[in-house]
This record gives structure tokens, sequence and C-alpha cells, in this order.
């Protein structure tokens, strides 16, 4: 089998070495401050999938390589990325071999070695540890460190893109001697590893007080002995998206706002204030609605939520399809992003090539068509207007995290949704807790307590392999796994697993973008999952704030070792 040359275009060869100003020695610039307004509750991206973590965790803890900001693969703990060409890859695709920069050691001062890299394989690819990335593990069936220096990385098939595995903020390296006793069950009970995680990054953890503030200073055993440039920062988490966009924008309290999911006037409003400037740009992110096709129902106790009881109507496709044919995305569209935003009918909405133009038919909302489907599907309207079958009425719990856009976004969706006889109940739930990773909280996305829940997510990378991965069978949170996992929906099809195994051992750039697209077709025509809006990251910065280098494919914060004050 032979790779593609198109598959590997976007790798850049050698180390990554980043295009900032030049800075003055280590910590020469004093503090800087970051504000989430979704706060981290977990500084350990393979116990989360929540951004707020994965991103406050890439401050400390590192993989072996990640994407810059135009999407190229770069060699980031290693010393360059493996390919086929420079012997790294095998010429059978089914290894990648790894070597670390030399040198490298942690905040600690004990080396980074390849034993780290394997265990944290062990970590996350333990059968009872609930790991929140198993997805990137995907087909993996060693991981060996060859010698102090050197990973091997083995399939159980052809890979032709093997990068999923220790590559951007969601597949960090883990401290061996730091986690050794926190494999399988016990994982989450780990708290001190979990909130104070000794990693390789431009920052350690001083004090980590889980859905508020992190407080973090310098690496003293950082690689590049001039960087960060800050001695000191702080990472806030909690408010909502307007405080935290006035806090740089309007105040200048704060240096760097995530996430700024604000009406355009209101953040142009913002901006005028003169202290901040507002960046953007379009990757993968999508807010979308996810159906639970399980029974959410509290008396079913441990069982609610898993696939042994199916939803009393979302199984019904004619419901499913009913929901999406009555949104209105353009006007969601104008209301929430302005130009940060277009109206999408798939989950994969980008590159261009994965970007299916099937599933079009959702741009246009129509009402009328969606009343004749449920009319037709048996589905009645009762006395007061709400639709019923055999006693089953179509009552919808309509969760998401309390955010102004997506108060606005439920409200309309409710009154559209009143307009084909589905009646609806409001739930926002504080972000920290819904993105949350406490496996004994009922409110955390994964959880899915409720029949639909909105939110947005991406992936990594130019490359979607891995992100599909999350909609296999196995791939559905549940009391075994600690509630971790990507599948939301509680999808399965033998058919979709078999597409994605053909993708993993598929070289050829356009097979795996027909593939690519016939899984995101899958989960669209089978509205699993309903898209809403392609949203551009949106944040802001300090007029002070040099250095940023705003990046959609990997963590925003990847080249912090870069910010610097400007003079």
């Amino acid at each position: 089998m032979r790779t593609s040359r198109c598959l590997f275009g976007a790798i850049a060869a050698g180390s990554f070495l980043a295009a900032a100003a030049a800075q003055a020695e280590r910590g020469s610039d004093g503090h800087v401050s970051i504000i989430y307004w979704q706060a981290p509750s977990i500084l350990n991206p393979y116990l989360s999938g929540g951004t707020k973590d994965l991103e406050s965790s890439s401050l400390v803890i590192e993989p072996l390589g990640r994407h810059d900001a135009n999407g190229n693969l770069v060699a980031w703990l290693a010393e360059s990325v493996p390919t086929v060409a420079n012997g790294g890859v095998s010429e059978d695709l089914t290894s990648i071999t790894w070597k670390l920069r030399e040198g490298l050691v942690w905040s600690d001062g004990s080396p980074l070695t390849s034993e780290d890299v394997v265990f944290t394989a062990d970590y996350c690819m333990h059968p009872q540890g609930g790991c929140a990335q198993l997805s990137n593990f995907d087909s993996v069936q060693s991981v060996e460190a060859i010698d102090d220096l050197t990973i091997q990385i083995t399939f159980d098939v052809p890979k032709p893109y093997p990068y999923s595995v220790f590559v951007g903020a969601q597949s960090p390296v883990l401290q061996r001697s730091q986690f050794q006793d926190c494999l399988g069950a016990r994982a989450p009970e780990c708290t001190e590893q979990n909130f104070n995680p000794i990693g390789t990054g431009p920052f350690r953890v001083v004090e980590f007080r889980p859905n508020d503030v992190i407080t973090m200073e310098a690496n003293p055993n950082y690689r590049d002995p001039d960087k960060p440039a800050f001695a000191t920062l702080t990472f806030k988490g909690g408010g909502d998206a307007a405080a935290a966009g006035r806090a740089v924008l309007e105040t200048g309290e704060f240096d760097y706002a995530w996430n700024l999911q604000l009406a355009p006037d209101v953040l142009q409003n913002m901006q005028n204030a003169g202290k901040g400037t507002v960046v953007s740009a379009f990757g993968t992110l999508v807010e979308r609605l996810m159906v639970n096709l399980t029974d959410p129902n509290p008396e079913l106790g441990d069982e609610r939520a898993t696939p042994k009881h199916p939803h009393p109507f979302l199984t019904d496709r004619n419901v499913r399809q009913a929901l999406s044919m009555a949104v209105d995305r353009d006007l969601l569209v104008e209301i929430g992003y302005g130009q940060a935003g277009k109206a999408t009918c798939n989950v994969v909405p980008a590159p261009e090539i994965y970007a299916s133009t099937a599933n079009d038919g959702c741009l246009v909302q129509d009402i009328e068509a969606a009343n004749r489907l449920l009319d037709d599907a048996g589905w009645v309207r009762g006395a007061d207007g709400v639709r019923e079958k055999d006693g089953v009425r179509l009552s919808i719990l309509y969760q998401t995290s309390t955010n102004a856009v997506r108060q606005d976004f439920q409200a309309l969706i409710k009154q559209w949704w009143s307009e084909i006889g589905i009646e609806s109940e409001l739930r926002n739930i504080s972000a920290s807790v819904f993105f949350g990773s406490d496996p004994g909280s009922p409110d955390t996305f994964q959880k899915f307590f409720a029949d639909i829940e909105m939110y947005a997510n991406n992936f990594e990378g130019a490359d979607p392999e891995t992100y599909l991965g999350n909609w296999k069978c196995n791939e559905n949170p549940r009391p075994e796994t600690q509630w971790q996992g990507g599948n939301m929906p509680r999808f399965c099809s033998e058919e979709y697993d078999s597409m994605l195994a053909d993708m993993a051992k598929t070289g050829d750039i356009n097979e795996r973008a027909r593939l690519g697209k016939a899984m995101n077709d899958m989960l669209m025509q089978e509205f699993v999952i309903i898209p809403l809006v392609h949203r551009g990251r949106v944040s802001a910065h300090s007029n002070t704030l040099g250095g940023v280098d705003l990046n959609t494919w990997d963590s925003e914060l990847w080249n912090v070792a870069d910010w610097h004050r400007v003079k």
C-alpha cells in the first residue's frame, strides 16, 4: 500500500520554531492573565473532553507533535515528525517511530524518557480507565520504548494517517512516576495528580482551585532558557462570555479572553473601547444538537441513558428529522455570530475535501413539511397542541451550558418546535459543571440525562478520522467507563464502524474523503446529530500582549511560550 503524497502534505519538516518577536530573558515581562469563562475542573485531558480542561492543561503538559495555526503538523517534544520518507513511518504503514528531543526534563528536573510515553498509552488504554481520549488510540496494538528517547507505536492495521496518538492537546505525555498509581478505575481518584500535573510545558501549577482559578509560574526547567517571557500566569475561570470580553476589551483587567460567544454588535462595541483586539478564524468547530437515543428517565437508576433502554420517541427517525427541519439556521447565525458563523448541515464542515454537500437541504427551514412528516408518522396533536402516539407525548428536556447566545438559541428553537407540536423544557447548566469531568455529577454533557443537548466541539488537525471515531458503538459514555466517551447520542451502526475501519487503512486522500463524507452523511441523515452553525473561534487579547497566533487546529494556547508584553 502506498501513502498518498497529499495526505502528508501538511507536515512541516524538522522541529518547529515559532516566528515570535525577540524576547528578553525568562520571566522578564512579569505577569499575564487569561480568562476562560468556562472554568477548568481538572488538568488531565484524559479524564475530560471539555475544551476548557484541554487548553488549560496544555500550558503544563505537552504532546510529541501538534498542529500550528495553519494546520501543519509540527514536532514538539519530538525532534522531528516521522514520515515514510524519513524512515519514521514503516513502508507497510503499521508502525510509527518517534524520537524525543535530547535533554528534555520535567518541571521537577527529572528526565523525560520514552517510558513516560509508554506509560501514558497504558494509562489511557487501560480497560477500566474510562479514558476520554481513547479514540486517539484506535488500532494501537503496542507502544514500546526502543531506547530512552525512541518510541515505536505499532498498529494492528496499516495506518496511512498515524498522527492521532500523542499529537495535539488531547493526547499529551504524562509523567510516569507521578501517575503510576492512578491506572484504571483509580484514575479519577488521583486528585493531586489530576489537579497538579508535572509537565514539560512553559508553566507549572502553583495552585489549582477547581471551577475557579489556576495560579502558575514559569517552568524553571523549560527547554528554551529565554522562555516564557512571563514569570507568572493567572488562569481565571467562570462568569460569562460578556464579562470575559469586557475584562480584556474594555477594562484591561485581563490579557486574553477565550470563546467570546457574543452577538456581533456587542463584541464590536467592546472593541471600540480601544484596549484590546478581537481575533477570529474558522476551523472545524460546529454548534450542534445532540439527540439522545437512550432513555434518560431517572426511574431507571444506574441504567438511565444507557443502550439498555431505548428512548421512548427519539428512536423514531421521523421525529428527529422534524426537529431538524423546523430550525432556521440562517437566523441563528444572524443573531448569534454574524460574520463569525455559517449555517451548516455537517458535523465535519472542513477541510474542504471532507465537506459534504449531500445534506444541504437543512439550510432551508420547512415548518410545513415537518408537520406533514409527523402527521404521516402517526403523531397526533392533543388538545394542548402537543403531539402524542400510543400514550407517549413529544415532550423534550433540552439542555445546554449557561451562555447568552445559547439561551437565545434555546428560546428560538423551543418556539419553532412548538410550531410542529413538540413541547420543550429548557435547562441551562453552568459550563464548568456541564463540561466537567466529575463522574458523580448528573449534569455533565457525557451523562446526557436529557433528551436533547446543545454544545460545540471540533477536531484537531486536518484529518477527521479520530473525530469520526467518537461515534463508534463502543464510544458511548456509560458507568463502566466512568461516563467518559465521545458518543453522546449512543449511536451504534455496524456499517458506520466498518467504514471507519476502512478509513483507518486507506491511504488515498480522495478515498479517505469519500469515506469521511459517507460517515458524516450517515450521522446527518439519521439525525442523531443536528448541526446548526459552523463557528469561527472568536477570542480577544490586550493590545499590550504580543505573540498571539490564534489556532483553530489545536489548543488556542499552543504558543503561549512565545507570548510577550508589547512595550
